[in-house]
């Protein structure tokens, strides 16, 4: 039986964990789901109730979050992996940097995808709040190649990537944030997985329809 994963091209967790089984060479079944109507079906419900997106289905053990299922993953099939290292605080920096990514994550929904996806301003504070954020971001990574800081690739680095590399396809100034710029710009031509991962959903075709279908299913939620 195969890896089931749940996913939408366009969410960061999802890609996330994307990049986690290519790295790692773990081949997943991927069922791509649309994160409106589609997470309410009667079917993707059996699987998940909490309808939300990742969800890995292995072989009926079925979890949800991505973080969760990037350690399960290399725990499960890879275990001597140096994405999420053994060495107690060699993992705590990869930890931090989940932790940190979840609120810059947050952050930039409100602060730059908010418009594109229900067609009306951010408000100012949510914009402030992402720009601080990024600049924190930019602060904490300093001259690392990797951001822990080790000599290697970790799940730290593949979720940040899989977050802020909205600002590549959207055509973001980061000319504020040198350190996050030159760290997107190295990474993205390192991984090969990384552009039909992380840049190929966002094209102006699908980018626009994705936009539209967002702002059609809010309105209809909110009358």
């Amino acid at each position: 039986m195969s890896i089931d994963l749940y996913s939408f091209n366009k969410s960061n967790y999802c890609r996330a964990v994307l990049m986690t089984a290519k790295h790692l060479d773990i081949d997943l079944n991927v069922i791509e789901i649309n994160p409106g109507p589609e997470i309410w079906s009667a079917q993707f419900l059996k699987v998940n109730p909490n309808h939300n997106l990742p969800t890995l289905d292995d072989k009926k053990f079925v979890l949800m979050k991505s973080q969760a299922i990037m350690q399960y993953l290399c725990n499960q099939y890879r275990p001597d992996s140096t994405l999420y290292p053994r060495e107690p605080k060699a993992r705590a920096l990869v930890d931090r940097w989940l932790n940190f990514d979840i609120t810059l994550m947050e952050s930039s929904k409100q602060g730059v995808l908010w418009k594109l996806l229900t067609g009306a301003d951010p408000p100012a504070e949510k914009v402030l709040a992402f720009k601080h954020n990024l600049k924190l971001f930019d602060q904490l990574l300093g001259d690392n190649h990797y951001a822990t800081g080790a000599q290697h690739l970790t799940f730290a680095d593949l979720s940040l990537l899989a977050t802020t590399s909205i600002l590549l396809a959207i055509q973001y100034d980061l000319s504020d944030c040198p350190n996050v710029e030159r760290y997107l710009n190295t990474l993205s031509q390192e991984l090969p997985y990384f552009a039909s991962i992380n840049l190929d959903p966002f094209t102006p075709e699908s980018t626009t329809e994705w936009a539209a279908s967002s702002q059609k299913y809010i309105k209809q939620k909110m009358q």
